[in-house]
């Protein structure tokens, strides 16, 4: 069994660094710099960026007026990438989601947004049917839950329960849709957008927990770590089958389940839960999947969760 969770460093919001790379006789020459530097530098000459970090920033509502340079850059960046030709505008609200998971830094966000739109377009298999009764029965499995209280640092916990995943009946790619469903909702969240998730959707991953792993697992994840970047290693623990002794380093009782040794809601019952607020979901979610890009207004009937918790993944095998 395995468990994981999501953690991710906090970046400064970037500042138009122009006139460091070109002097001032030279700033014409802007062309050369890359499409989202360019539109920070256009920003910066259109009246300057906040003094304030990617932190800072991430907690103001999104009609402040510090992040307006930030929603118009990456705009501007955006419409100018040639795989969004056909896209005439975002929305700030969809944009505003990318800028919160990548700390405000506007390069970054670009990247997340194109990653996220190329999955949409190369995946059309998964992204174009995100309905929950689709897979409601590995749902019922009880495989699936986002926990309703947050950590401590305000992320959700997700938890996948792997040992309930039976390929005969469900197939991988049901599975991954499961993961694509939740994502979609979470990152509709303002919560979960400024504490975190996936580089394909606007989430910070905090980190990840292994709980109950086989003991073969261990020397195939000591080669696979070889390969791994630096911050990802460090996000990634493996409790083993003494879990209910080292969950606790990480997570407060109230947080979690009573199976993994919290004082939470039972699994069955975040399962059941979860569930429930999927279902209830299913005409946003059909919304989502059915617009070209995915930028569609949420209203006060479609945020049906709260924004008093929020998300981290626990996969149990």
């Amino acid at each position: 069994m395995s468990d994981v969770m999501g953690t991710c460093p906090v970046r400064k919001a970037p500042r138009c660094d122009c006139k460091q790379i070109f002097p001032p006789a030279h700033l014409q020459s802007v062309s050369f710099l890359s499409p989202a530097a360019a539109a920070r530098c256009q920003s910066h000459e259109a009246g300057p960026l906040s003094d304030m970090n990617g932190a800072q920033l991430s907690e103001l509502p999104d009609d402040s007026e510090p992040l307006r340079p930030y929603v118009s850059g990456l705009r501007r960046s955006a419409l100018r990438a040639r795989e969004l030709s056909a896209v005439r505008t975002f929305s700030a609200p969809f944009l505003i989601k990318f800028l919160r998971a990548r700390d405000f830094d506007e390069e970054l966000s670009l990247k997340l947004l194109l990653n996220y739109q190329r999955w949409r377009r190369e995946s059309p298999e998964i992204s174009t049917c995100l309905s929950p009764s689709s897979v409601i029965g590995l749902l019922n499995t009880t495989y699936h839950a986002v926990l309703p209280q947050r950590d401590h640092t305000g992320s959700r916990v997700l938890i996948y329960r792997i040992g309930q995943w039976n390929p005969k009946h469900w197939t991988a790619f049901q599975v991954f849709r499961v993961s694509l469903i939740t994502s979609e909702i979470i990152s509709t969240e303002t919560e979960t957008q400024r504490r975190g998730l996936k580089d394909s959707f606007p989430l910070k991953v905090r980190g990840i927990h292994l709980v109950n792993e086989p003991m073969f697992f261990r020397p195939v994840f000591a080669m696979i770590r070889l390969f791994l970047p630096d911050k990802i290693k460090q996000r990634i623990h493996m409790h083993g089958a003494d879990f209910h002794d080292t969950l606790s380093d990480f997570f407060s009782p109230p947080v979690l389940p009573p199976e993994y040794g919290g004082e939470g809601p039972s699994i069955e019952g975040a399962c059941q839960g979860w569930t429930n607020q999927l279902l209830q979901s299913e005409k946003l979610l059909q919304q989502i999947a059915t617009h070209p890009t995915g930028d569609i207004t949420i209203t006060p009937e479609d945020a049906l969760i709260s924004e008093e918790g929020e998300t981290e993944p626990l996969f149990e095998g």
